[in-house]
C-alpha cells in the first residue's frame, strides 16, 4: 500500500479533453473507494459520476494540488454528503467483481482481500461515516495522519482520535480477516459438485456445523447445518426448483459461485443467483447469496446449455 501523491499538476486552465486525460485512469480505484464508503456497488458507480461531476465544476483547483489526491477528497466528501442524505444505510452489501478490481494498476494500489471482503465492509459500515473514511484512508490507502486530516477538513489530532475509536470499533465487532489458502478451489470445486449432483452429504462435510447463510435483501439468516433444510428441500427435493449448474467466479477477493437453473419444461439453463463464500481453517464459514444482477459485471454467459 502506498501513499496517494501525483505530481501532475496543471498550468493552464483544463479543457476538457485535458480533464478527461487528468482524470480517467483514476475512475477504477475512486469506484472502489466509494464501495468501501458505502458498501453499494451500485451507489458507488453513482458516487463515481458525482465525483467528476463536482471536480469539472471545480477544473481550475487541479493546478493547486496533486490530481489524484484532489479527487480522493472530492470522492470521499461526495460519499459522506451521500451518507448524511441517506434515512438509512444500504439495505444490504453488493459483491465486487475481482475482473474490475484487477483492473487497477499495479503500482498505484493493490486490492487486498482484508480490505474489500465482504465481512470487513459489513464491520466498517457501522462505524460513524467520518471515521469510516479516516479508517479507510489511513489503514486501507496508507494515507499519512497530515494528508487524512487535510482531506477531511480536521486537525491531525482529530483524525488520528477518529482513527483510534474506529480501530476499537473494528476490534470489538470480533472481525477477523479470512486468509488465502492453497485449498480454496478444491472447496469450491467441491462446493459446485455437491450443488449440481444435490449431493447433501458432501456439502456438509465442506462446510462448518455453526455455517451462517444469508439472501440479502431478505433480513433473515440461517445459523447452522441443521437450519438449512427447508433450503436443501427447496432447491433438491422432489418437489424443487429443477436442475442447477454451477460456474466458478470470485468477487471480494474470496470464492464465489454462479448458479444457473433450468425448470422443468424449460431447455437452458439461465442466471439465477451469486453465492459468495467465506472460508476459513478450510472449511466455509459464511455463505452470502445474491441475486444474479451482477453476472453481466461478471462477464458470465446469459444462458448455459447442457454441454456446460
Amino acid at each position: 500500500m502506498t501513499a496517494l501523491h501525483d505530481p501532475c499538476h496543471a498550468a493552464d486552465p483544463v479543457d476538457q479533453d485535458d480533464f478527461t486525460e487528468l482524470t480517467a485512469r483514476h475512475r477504477r480505484e475512486l469506484h472502489v473507494h466509494c464501495y468501501r464508503m458505502l458498501g453499494s456497488f451500485e451507489d458507488a458507480d453513482d458516487l463515481v459520476q458525482e465525483t467528476f461531476l463536482r471536480a469539472w465544476r471545480a477544473r481550475d483547483d487541479v493546478r493547486d494540488d496533486g490530481v489524484r489526491a484532489w479527487l480522493y477528497k472530492i470522492a470521499t466528501n461526495a460519499c459522506l454528503d451521500a451518507i448524511r442524505s441517506r434515512k438509512r444505510r444500504a439495505p444490504y452489501l453488493q459483491p465486487y467483481p475481482d475482473t474490475l478490481l484487477d483492473e487497477l494498476s499495479p503500482d498505484r494500489i493493490v486490492v487486498e482481500r482484508e480490505t474489500i471482503e465482504l465481512a470487513y465492509l459489513a464491520a466498517i459500515q457501522l462505524l460513524p461515516a467520518r471515521q469510516r473514511a479516516v479508517l479507510i484512508l489511513r489503514d486501507v490507502l496508507d494515507w499519512s495522519a497530515a494528508e487524512t486530516a487535510r482531506l477531511l477538513d480536521l486537525t491531525v489530532p482529530a483524525a488520528n482520535s477518529a482513527l483510534q475509536r474506529a480501530r476499537a470499533t473494528l476490534r470489538s465487532t470480533q472481525w477477523t480477516p479470512s486468509r488465502p489458502s492453497g485449498d480454496e478451489q478444491a472447496l469450491l470445486t467441491g462446493m459446485i459438485e455437491a450443488h449440481e449432483h444435490a449431493d447433501i452429504d458432501h456439502f456438509i462435510r465442506l462446510v462448518r456445523d455453526d455455517i451462517r447463510i444469508s439472501m440479502p435483501p431478505a433480513p433473515m439468516t440461517y445459523l447452522g447445518v441443521a437450519s438449512m433444510k427447508p433450503l436443501f428441500d427447496l432447491a433438491f427435493g422432489p418437489d424443487g426448483m429443477g436442475e442447477w449448474r454451477l460456474l466458478p467466479t470470485s468477487v471480494n477477493r474470496t470464492p464465489a459461485a454462479a448458479s444457473y437453473l433450468r425448470r422443468p419444461g424449460e431447455v437452458g439453463f439461465r442466471p439465477f443467483k451469486l453465492d459468495v463464500f467465506r472460508v476459513v481453517d478450510g472449511l466455509v464459514t459464511q455463505i452470502h447469496v445474491f441475486d444474479a444482477r451482477m453476472f453481466d459485471d461478471l462477464g458470465l454467459p446469459k444462458e448455459l446449455g447442457d454441454d456446460a
